[in-house]
């Protein structure tokens, strides 16, 4: 991830055209996000007939080997400038969202999701790094506003999922599945037309390439992220399958709360996140980001106790709190991350 650093970032202000093009990319991948993810884990389920435990088991698979492509993806992106990486990155997981629908067992599962995380982890480390060059002078200001288009996008993709989980077939999930892979083509064929290919800034003689794991802070601030993380899996994964199969809340619960998280987000994201810049502001929005999801994560547990109709409303409320908490969680990280990186790296 790159610093502020005046005279080497895109010079454009406030709604700029590569902040434009920017921020269309990333919402019309958010609306394809929206129409899976919503989605995703009732497929697998459901529609593939793989066990929720083998689901969980294939992503927590995915998930650790994507760890592996970051540094890697992050020391590419320093070298041959941001784009690049990213629109690979975005290419990739194109295609591997287009072989979920091919998928018939566990390990074909496991094998498509484990490289759809290398490319989704490559695309993240390229992604922070073009957002800063793009944002010009405060480029935790433009990750707000960044956030509340992708949140929005979420919004409007879950819109059209929670049709196919009605009709719940397999034919309106593969719909779902495919309309996701075409928003990463769309995404990388705008920011390929609207985002500049920025040059790498020039590193240090000292810097070496395995230079981070020696940087303290930074490696502490990590594993910490790292570990508030997991809150994601928590509505995108955990939650779907919990209300589905452990409650009685209706079936449109699923693409309600997912609705909800992106549109609290929405609503809260810039107005919160643009007032979060430096690394003393992160750590206190990580804190209270924790105490939040210390709350939110009970009150999704209790769903399994109370009526169904009482179950959507204290999920709704479980997820507007964890939401909240997402939105100090994330610009927390990213004033952390800007803060904490040096300026080439």
């Amino acid at each position: 991830m790159i610093m502020r650093r005046a005279g080497q970032r895109a010079q454009g202000g406030l709604g700029s055209g590569p902040e434009r093009a920017l921020i269309a990319a990333s919402f019309v991948n958010r609306v394809g996000n929206g129409l899976f993810n919503t989605a995703a884990v009732l497929y697998f389920t459901f529609v593939v007939h793989l066990p929720a435990a083998q689901v969980g088991a294939g992503l927590t698979i995915a998930g650790l080997c994507g760890l592996a492509a970051g540094i890697p993806a992050g020391n590419l992106a320093d070298r041959y400038g941001p784009r690049a990486i990213w629109l690979t990155s975005l290419a990739l997981q194109a295609a591997t969202m287009a072989a979920f629908v091919l998928i018939d067992s566990w390990l074909a599962f496991t094998l498509v999701a484990t490289l759809d995380r290398l490319a989704a982890t490559a695309g993240a480390a390229a992604g922070g790094a073009l957002i800063a060059r793009v944002g010009g002078e405060r480029p935790a200001a433009f990750r707000a506003r960044l956030r509340t288009f992708v949140n929005l996008g979420v919004v409007v993709g879950t819109l059209g999922a929670a049709f196919a989980i009605q009709v719940d077939t397999r034919s309106a999930y593969t719909g779902l599945i495919l309309a996701n892979a075409a928003s990463f083509a769309c995404a990388g064929l705008i920011a390929f037309l609207g985002v500049p290919n920025y040059r790498p800034l020039p590193r240090p003689e000292e810097h070496r390439r395995w230079s981070v794991l020696t940087d303290r802070p930074y490696v502490s601030f990590v594993a910490i992220y790292s570990a508030m993380g997991l809150q994601y899996q928590t509505v995108s994964l955990l939650l779907p399958i919990w209300l589905s199969a452990h409650t009685d809340a209706p079936r449109w619960t699923v693409a309600a709360v997912y609705a909800i998280n992106s549109g609290v987000c929405v609503l809260f994201q810039s107005r919160l996140g643009s007032k979060v810049e430096t690394p003393r502001q992160g750590g206190r929005a990580f804190r209270l980001a924790g105490l939040l999801f210390l709350v939110s994560c009970p009150l999704m547990a209790l769903t399994a106790d109370v009526p169904a109709w009482v179950a959507p409303v204290l999920a709704g409320l479980a997820v507007c709190i964890h939401s909240i908490g997402e939105v100090w969680e994330s610009s927390g990280g990213y004033a952390l991350g800007f803060g904490l990186a040096p300026d080439h790296a």
